[in-house]
């Protein structure tokens, strides 16, 4: 009875000593993404020095340096952030409740659908403000991702990660034909979302973080809420209905978290893909595998791998710039044959 009692305790203290550490490295994450931030406002074709940067927020006085800080580098400051979370929170969820590692807004046909409903708004309703697009955003997260599921389970076996995988690789490609078909046959589509398809933050005003700015709290106050039941999820069918959980409740509300969150996101950026892929496995060595933390670390890391991979685009073909989209692809792509190589990945 004293062994079991010494044994009881030890593992609560390992359990409180894991949470401080989880916690701790959640704080210092934190401090990161704030510096960050503030390279990002500090960062571009002209470098502007830290104290200018603060003088711009607080005491505003007009002069050139000052406005391009307020104008143009805090909102896509702000807009980096909110992008970050969503794709990289959406990416999380998708995979806790696929139970597959590769799972990703791109790699599932997600950002493809977004996109290709909002060429189509773009192209043939003329809808060029975000706030009128973002819904189209979401309708075509929510139609891929029913497709992806239906081609994913039919026949035996049902809808395995494998089975999963290649179904929405195949159908992002087929929708991203559709678009590209849609932006010949409209040019003014054409020229108008062409720097949007290839996933950018530069230029864009104020309103469109303010926009998308209640959709993706929604998402991510949602994401959260399912957290704990996603830990059940993630043991299997037979062993989440043994603890209590309701699967189906639980995978509708996570597939809503994700239209939002993907939905904005897109409709905001552009389909920026691998973002949702990298985090959560780059979270996880730290994080372990509650999905609550999870969560938490990929909410504050996402932001901050976007808005480095934003400050590399500026700076490495100065005077001009890469779009974010670009840079997280050549991160991305290199990260994607590494993991499917580390974990054997085959039929």
């Amino acid at each position: 009875m004293l062994l079991t009692r010494t044994e009881g305790h030890a593992r609560r203290e390992t359990r409180q000593e894991s949470r401080a550490r989880q916690a701790s490295g959640l704080a210092m994450a934190l401090g990161l993404l704030a510096v960050v931030c503030v390279l990002s406002v500090a960062i571009g074709t002209r470098t502007i020095p830290v104290g200018t940067v603060w003088d711009a927020l607080v005491h505003y006085a007009g002069t050139e340096d000052q406005s391009i800080v307020r104008e143009l580098r805090v909102p896509r400051t702000l807009l980096g952030i909110l992008t970050g979370v969503a794709f990289a929170l959406s990416g999380a969820v998708i995979q806790a409740v696929t139970r597959n590692p590769l799972a990703d807004t791109q790699i599932l046909g997600v950002n493809a659908g977004a996109a290709l409903f909002m060429v189509f708004a773009v192209g043939f309703l003329g809808r060029t403000e975000v706030g009128e697009y973002v819904w189209f955003g979401f309708g075509g997260v929510a139609v891929a991702l029913v497709l992806v599921y239906l081609l994913g389970s039919a026949g035996r076996g049902g809808a395995t990660p494998l089975r999963l995988t290649l179904a929405g690789v195949a159908l992002g490609a087929v929708l991203d034909g559709i678009s590209a078909g849609i932006r010949l046959v409209k040019p003014r589509a054409f020229d108008y979302l062409r720097f949007w398809d290839a996933g950018s933050i530069a230029g864009r005003p104020l309103d469109v973080a303010l926009t998308i700015l209640p959709f993706v709290v929604a998402g991510t106050v949602l994401a959260v809420l399912v957290a704990r039941s996603l830990n059940a999820v993630s043991l299997g069918d037979d062993l989440a209905r043994s603890l209590g959980a309701n699967i189906m409740r639980t995978r509708l509300l996570a597939l809503i978290a994700v239209m939002l969150l993907a939905g904005a996101a897109t409709a905001a950026a552009g389909p920026i893909g691998f973002l949702g892929l990298m985090i959560p496995h780059l979270v996880r060595g730290f994080a372990g595998h509650d999905q609550r933390w999870i969560f938490a670390y990929t909410i504050v890391c996402g932001p901050i791998l976007m808005l480095l991979a934003d400050i590399v685009g500026r700076v490495v073909i100065r005077p001009g710039e890469l779009p974010v989209g670009l840079v997280t692809a050549f991160v991305g792509a290199p990260v994607l044959i590494w993991w499917i190589r580390r974990a054997k990945v085959n039929g």
